[in-house]
């Protein structure tokens, strides 16, 4: 596993997802009201796709922009009635410094 710099910690606005590409993927960090940290696959579970960084967080949730799916950025599990998995990613904080886990 290695550790990745995305952004720093102030430059996070809150609630509002940023996107980064790591190693061929595209990750969508979050800043949640609390000063947590969470990053998600910037990719909707829908079948038809969709991305996730431009979604509404309310909580630890961002929903899905295109189809509404609330999905949980603590597990990636999409709520009911709806079903399916995003991929997440370990988020760490150094100091002011915010890297991923991959």
């Amino acid at each position: 596993m290695a550790r990745y710099y995305l952004t720093d910690y102030d430059l996070l606005p809150e609630r509002t997802g940023q996107v980064f590409g790591v190693k061929g993927e595209e990750v969508a960090l979050f800043r949640l009201s609390t000063g947590a940290l969470a990053a998600v696959e910037n990719r909707s579970p829908h079948p038809k796709g969709g991305t996730l960084g431009e979604g509404l967080v309310s909580g630890h949730y961002v929903y899905c922009p295109v189809y509404d799916w609330k999905i949980s950025l603590l597990d990636g599990k999409v709520q009911s009635p709806d079903e399916g998995q995003a991929k997440i990613f370990q988020v760490e904080r150094d100091g002011e410094q915010v890297f991923i886990v991959k």
